[in-house]
Protein backbone atom coordinates (compact mmCIF):
# COMPACT_ATOMS: atom_id res chain seq x y z
CA UNK A 1 0.00 0.00 0.00
CA UNK A 2 1.19 3.54 -0.75
CA UNK A 3 2.15 5.76 2.13
CA UNK A 4 -0.69 7.84 3.58
CA UNK A 5 0.21 11.54 3.80
CA UNK A 6 -1.77 14.05 5.83
CA UNK A 7 -2.20 17.12 3.62
CA UNK A 8 -4.32 19.11 6.06
CA UNK A 9 -6.12 18.20 9.28
CA UNK A 10 -8.23 20.39 11.55
CA UNK A 11 -11.65 20.31 13.17
CA UNK A 12 -13.47 21.23 9.95
CA UNK A 13 -11.70 19.15 7.30
CA UNK A 14 -9.12 16.44 6.80
CA UNK A 15 -7.38 15.71 3.50
CA UNK A 16 -5.24 12.61 3.01
CA UNK A 17 -3.11 11.58 0.04
CA UNK A 18 -2.63 7.94 -0.89
CA UNK A 19 -0.54 7.65 -4.04
CA UNK A 20 -2.37 9.62 -6.72
CA UNK A 21 -5.65 9.81 -4.79
CA UNK A 22 -6.73 12.58 -2.44
CA UNK A 23 -9.40 11.73 0.13
CA UNK A 24 -11.25 14.67 1.67
CA UNK A 25 -13.56 14.39 4.68
CA UNK A 26 -15.53 17.50 5.62
CA UNK A 27 -17.56 18.14 8.76
CA UNK A 28 -20.07 19.97 6.55
CA UNK A 29 -21.04 17.73 3.60
CA UNK A 30 -22.47 20.78 1.83
CA UNK A 31 -18.92 22.04 1.24
CA UNK A 32 -18.03 18.93 -0.75
CA UNK A 33 -21.30 19.15 -2.68
CA UNK A 34 -20.38 22.69 -3.74
CA UNK A 35 -16.91 21.51 -4.68
CA UNK A 36 -18.20 18.74 -6.92
CA UNK A 37 -20.77 20.95 -8.64
CA UNK A 38 -18.33 23.83 -9.10
CA UNK A 39 -15.75 21.58 -10.74
CA UNK A 40 -18.43 20.23 -13.09
CA UNK A 41 -19.42 23.77 -14.11
CA UNK A 42 -15.99 25.42 -14.29
CA UNK A 43 -14.55 25.69 -17.83
CA UNK A 44 -10.99 25.22 -16.53
CA UNK A 45 -8.82 22.20 -15.63
CA UNK A 46 -9.94 20.58 -12.35
CA UNK A 47 -9.22 17.26 -10.60
CA UNK A 48 -11.11 14.16 -11.71
CA UNK A 49 -13.80 13.12 -9.23
CA UNK A 50 -13.26 9.42 -8.50
CA UNK A 51 -16.21 9.10 -6.14
CA UNK A 52 -18.34 11.19 -3.82
CA UNK A 53 -19.96 9.59 -0.79
CA UNK A 54 -20.78 12.29 1.80
CA UNK A 55 -19.02 13.28 3.96
CA UNK A 56 -16.06 11.99 1.85
CA UNK A 57 -14.76 12.86 -1.60
CA UNK A 58 -12.01 11.12 -3.56
CA UNK A 59 -10.12 13.06 -6.24
CA UNK A 60 -7.35 12.14 -8.63
CA UNK A 61 -4.13 14.11 -8.29
CA UNK A 62 -3.47 16.71 -10.98
CA UNK A 63 -0.22 16.83 -12.92
CA UNK A 64 2.39 19.50 -12.40
CA UNK A 65 3.44 21.58 -9.43
CA UNK A 66 1.79 24.41 -7.53
CA UNK A 67 2.72 27.97 -8.42
CA UNK A 68 4.32 28.17 -4.99
CA UNK A 69 3.62 28.41 -1.27
CA UNK A 70 2.87 31.36 0.98
CA UNK A 71 6.01 32.72 2.60
CA UNK A 72 8.48 31.62 -0.07
CA UNK A 73 9.33 33.04 -3.51
CA UNK A 74 7.35 31.41 -6.30
CA UNK A 75 9.52 29.13 -8.45
CA UNK A 76 7.08 29.38 -11.37
CA UNK A 77 8.06 31.34 -14.47
CA UNK A 78 6.36 34.56 -15.57
CA UNK A 79 4.84 32.55 -18.44
CA UNK A 80 3.29 30.09 -15.98
CA UNK A 81 1.77 32.97 -14.02
CA UNK A 82 0.43 34.48 -17.26
CA UNK A 83 -1.10 31.11 -18.16
CA UNK A 84 -2.79 31.06 -14.76
CA UNK A 85 -4.15 34.54 -15.42
CA UNK A 86 -5.63 33.49 -18.76
CA UNK A 87 -7.34 30.46 -17.21
CA UNK A 88 -8.73 32.50 -14.33
CA UNK A 89 -10.15 34.96 -16.85
CA UNK A 90 -11.95 32.04 -18.53
CA UNK A 91 -13.49 31.11 -15.19
CA UNK A 92 -14.57 34.67 -14.44
CA UNK A 93 -16.23 35.01 -17.84
CA UNK A 94 -18.18 31.72 -17.49
CA UNK A 95 -21.91 31.64 -16.61
CA UNK A 96 -22.54 32.19 -12.93
CA UNK A 97 -23.08 29.14 -10.70
CA UNK A 98 -26.69 28.84 -9.45
CA UNK A 99 -25.98 29.45 -5.76
CA UNK A 100 -25.67 33.01 -4.36
CA UNK A 101 -22.45 34.61 -3.27
CA UNK A 102 -21.39 36.64 -0.24
CA UNK A 103 -23.16 39.87 0.69
CA UNK A 104 -21.09 43.02 1.10
CA UNK A 105 -22.80 43.77 4.41
CA UNK A 106 -21.74 40.35 5.73
CA UNK A 107 -18.15 40.86 4.58
CA UNK A 108 -18.04 44.27 6.28
CA UNK A 109 -19.54 42.91 9.52
CA UNK A 110 -17.05 40.08 9.67
CA UNK A 111 -14.15 42.41 8.93
CA UNK A 112 -15.16 44.74 11.76
CA UNK A 113 -15.62 41.80 14.13
CA UNK A 114 -12.20 40.36 13.30
CA UNK A 115 -10.47 43.74 13.63
CA UNK A 116 -12.07 44.19 17.04
CA UNK A 117 -10.83 40.73 18.10
CA UNK A 118 -7.31 41.42 16.85
CA UNK A 119 -7.23 44.72 18.73
CA UNK A 120 -8.76 43.38 21.95
CA UNK A 121 -6.27 40.51 22.08
CA UNK A 122 -3.29 42.67 21.06
CA UNK A 123 -2.48 40.23 18.25
CA UNK A 124 -1.07 43.09 16.17
CA UNK A 125 -0.25 46.73 16.92
CA UNK A 126 -3.40 48.83 16.73
CA UNK A 127 -1.95 51.15 14.09
CA UNK A 128 -1.33 48.17 11.76
CA UNK A 129 -4.93 47.02 12.21
CA UNK A 130 -6.37 50.50 11.75
CA UNK A 131 -4.29 51.27 8.65
CA UNK A 132 -5.23 48.01 6.95
CA UNK A 133 -8.89 48.47 7.88
CA UNK A 134 -8.76 51.81 6.07
CA UNK A 135 -7.16 50.23 3.00
CA UNK A 136 -9.69 47.36 3.03
CA UNK A 137 -12.58 49.77 2.61
CA UNK A 138 -11.80 50.10 -1.12
CA UNK A 139 -12.83 46.46 -1.65
CA UNK A 140 -16.26 47.04 -0.10
CA UNK A 141 -17.84 48.60 -3.18
CA UNK A 142 -20.50 47.43 -5.64
CA UNK A 143 -19.17 45.02 -8.26
CA UNK A 144 -20.43 42.75 -11.00
CA UNK A 145 -20.25 39.20 -9.64
CA UNK A 146 -18.33 36.54 -11.53
CA UNK A 147 -17.86 32.79 -11.22
CA UNK A 148 -15.06 32.76 -8.69
CA UNK A 149 -12.99 30.03 -7.06
CA UNK A 150 -13.27 31.74 -3.69
CA UNK A 151 -10.07 30.33 -2.16
CA UNK A 152 -7.55 30.70 -4.97
CA UNK A 153 -4.42 30.31 -2.88
CA UNK A 154 -1.08 29.92 -4.63
CA UNK A 155 -0.97 26.25 -3.56
CA UNK A 156 -4.23 25.56 -5.40
CA UNK A 157 -3.05 26.33 -8.97
CA UNK A 158 -0.88 23.72 -10.70
CA UNK A 159 1.12 24.15 -13.89
CA UNK A 160 3.42 22.07 -16.07
CA UNK A 161 5.45 23.28 -19.05
CA UNK A 162 3.99 26.76 -18.48
CA UNK A 163 0.39 25.54 -18.86
CA UNK A 164 -2.26 25.18 -16.15
CA UNK A 165 -2.92 21.51 -15.41
CA UNK A 166 -5.43 21.89 -12.63
CA UNK A 167 -7.03 24.11 -10.00
CA UNK A 168 -7.98 22.36 -6.75
CA UNK A 169 -10.14 22.98 -3.63
CA UNK A 170 -13.42 24.44 -4.92
CA UNK A 171 -15.54 24.30 -1.77
CA UNK A 172 -15.80 28.12 -1.55
CA UNK A 173 -16.65 28.69 -5.23
CA UNK A 174 -19.59 30.92 -6.05
CA UNK A 175 -20.65 34.34 -7.24
CA UNK A 176 -18.19 36.92 -5.96
CA UNK A 177 -15.82 39.75 -6.82
CA UNK A 178 -13.35 38.50 -9.45
CA UNK A 179 -10.63 40.74 -8.01
CA UNK A 180 -10.85 38.74 -4.78
CA UNK A 181 -9.51 35.70 -6.68
CA UNK A 182 -6.64 37.72 -8.15
CA UNK A 183 -5.77 39.15 -4.74
CA UNK A 184 -5.90 35.75 -3.04
CA UNK A 185 -3.55 34.20 -5.61
CA UNK A 186 -0.99 37.01 -5.27
CA UNK A 187 -1.23 37.39 -1.48
CA UNK A 188 2.36 37.58 -0.26
CA UNK A 189 3.56 37.47 -3.89
CA UNK A 190 2.81 41.02 -4.95
CA UNK A 191 5.71 41.00 -7.40
CA UNK A 192 3.86 38.36 -9.44
CA UNK A 193 0.76 40.49 -10.05
CA UNK A 194 2.08 41.98 -13.33
CA UNK A 195 2.81 38.46 -14.64
CA UNK A 196 -0.67 37.27 -13.65
CA UNK A 197 -2.31 40.27 -15.31
CA UNK A 198 -0.28 39.71 -18.48
CA UNK A 199 -2.51 36.68 -19.04
CA UNK A 200 -5.67 37.90 -17.30
CA UNK A 201 -5.78 41.37 -18.86
CA UNK A 202 -4.92 44.77 -17.48
CA UNK A 203 -8.45 46.11 -16.95
CA UNK A 204 -8.37 45.73 -13.18
CA UNK A 205 -8.26 48.19 -10.31
CA UNK A 206 -4.96 47.67 -8.48
CA UNK A 207 -6.20 49.64 -5.47
CA UNK A 208 -9.02 47.14 -5.00
CA UNK A 209 -6.60 44.21 -5.22
CA UNK A 210 -4.44 45.85 -2.55
CA UNK A 211 -7.58 46.33 -0.47
CA UNK A 212 -8.41 42.64 -0.74
CA UNK A 213 -4.87 41.77 0.43
CA UNK A 214 -5.57 43.71 3.62
CA UNK A 215 -9.15 42.51 4.00
CA UNK A 216 -8.38 38.82 3.53
CA UNK A 217 -5.42 38.95 5.91
CA UNK A 218 -7.41 40.72 8.63
CA UNK A 219 -10.43 38.47 8.26
CA UNK A 220 -8.50 35.19 8.17
CA UNK A 221 -6.10 35.75 11.07
CA UNK A 222 -8.25 34.45 13.92
CA UNK A 223 -9.37 31.35 11.98
CA UNK A 224 -5.76 30.54 11.14
CA UNK A 225 -4.63 30.90 14.74
CA UNK A 226 -7.50 28.84 16.13
CA UNK A 227 -6.91 26.03 13.61
CA UNK A 228 -3.21 25.59 14.21
CA UNK A 229 -1.77 27.82 11.47
CA UNK A 230 0.59 30.73 12.06
CA UNK A 231 -0.17 33.94 10.14
CA UNK A 232 3.00 35.42 11.65
CA UNK A 233 5.39 33.17 9.70
CA UNK A 234 7.68 35.11 7.34
CA UNK A 235 5.85 36.20 4.19
CA UNK A 236 2.41 35.23 5.51
CA UNK A 237 -0.65 37.31 6.43
CA UNK A 238 0.87 39.45 9.18
CA UNK A 239 3.80 40.40 6.95
CA UNK A 240 1.26 41.37 4.28
CA UNK A 241 -0.45 43.65 6.79
CA UNK A 242 2.84 45.16 8.03
CA UNK A 243 3.88 45.87 4.44
CA UNK A 244 0.95 48.24 4.06
CA UNK A 245 2.56 50.52 6.65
Amino acid sequence: MDEVTIVVAHSERTTLRVGDVFLKVDANPANLAVEVEAMALAPVPTPEVLWHNPPALALAAVRGTALGVLGKPSPASPAAWAAAGAVIRQLHEAPLPPWPGRRLDDIRTRLDTECEWLTRNAVLPSNVIERNREIAEAALRPYTPAFTHGDLQITHVFTSSEAVTGIIDWSEAGQDDPLFDLATLTLGHEDRLPHLLAGYGQDVDHEVIRAWWSLRSLSAARWLIEHGFDPNTPGAEFDVLRARM
